[in-house]
């Protein structure tokens, strides 16, 4: 069983996109990273923030974090536009997720838990909220992403694959119903049962409005390796050890609002 204490997080936020780019602004993102960071520091993490990397950047920032020892648990956010099995910098150069998890597994981090949260579209598809019958076969690319991702680790995408994520100016549905159910006990939980609350509040309480988007739903999705319980978020803020910027601004309570592809 792990607790956090001594953890560390990093969250990559591309809001903006080089002038040439061909990617839209991501005007929400601002509003997750201020309520992320307050979330994180409030649970005792080590809190670093980059805003806005491009694509090697954000390459050696999640590798220079996986070659740093770490006492408790190391939580990586990124939030950015996508497709399946990679994320953008804000120069439009891909980044491949496969690549980021990959450096983990060296021997300073490979015994260590991680969470990742994946805040990007992985495809074009939108979602009806529909059942439908599947096989459970994966696409090569899936199996490659998802061999990638070193033991000890769970990450958690905002989408299914194939699919697009939701923003609009007030965050993202994911991102920001991570941080509720955090601020309302879901700290307490092992890290798997808080994130299943997750997608089922997504999935329950969670609609697109506005156009085309109207009704659209969002499911997020979850790859595991964990071999112990990880209690990522447990009681790390109660010795009053953290100190939050005095930037910080208060965030007003989520309301839905017109959506765009994230």
């Amino acid at each position: 069983m792990s607790f956090s204490g001594g953890s560390r997080a990093l969250i990559v936020s591309v809001s903006s996109f080089y002038p040439d780019v061909e990617l839209s602004a991501r005007p929400g993102t601002v509003r997750d990273t201020r309520k992320l960071h307050r979330a994180l520091c409030s649970r005792g993490f080590s809190t670093r923030i980059l805003n806005d990397p491009d694509a090697e950047e954000i390459h050696e920032a999640f590798k220079s974090e996986s070659e740093q020892a770490v006492d408790g648990c190391f939580v990586g956010v990124i939030s950015s536009h996508g497709e399946e099995g990679l994320v953008f910098g804000a120069d439009g150069r891909p980044v491949q997720l496969s690549k980021i998890y990959s450096y983990f597994g060296g021997p300073k981090m490979a015994a260590k838990n991680k969470l990742f949260l994946i805040q990007a579209c992985r495809g074009h598809l939108l979602d009806d909220g529909v059942e439908l019958e599947t096989d459970s076969g994966c696409e090569d690319s899936e199996l490659s992403e998802c061999a990638s991702v070193p033991p000890n680790t769970v990450v958690m995408y905002a989408t299914a694959p194939g699919y697009g994520a939701f923003m609009n100016r007030m965050g993202s549905i994911f991102l920001q119903t991570f941080c509720k159910l955090l601020e309302d006990g879901g700290a307490e939980l092992e890290v798997t049962r808080l994130l299943t609350r997750i997608s089922h509040y997504i999935a329950h309480h969670f609609s697109a409005q506005g156009g085309e988007l109207q009704g659209k739903k969002e499911m997020p999705c979850i790859i595991s390796r964990l071999t112990t319980d990880f209690y990522p978020f447990i009681d790390c803020g109660k010795n009053g050890s953290f100190r939050l910027l005095a930037t910080e601004l208060l965030d007003r309570p989520y309301t839905i609002r017109k959506n765009s592809i994230s």
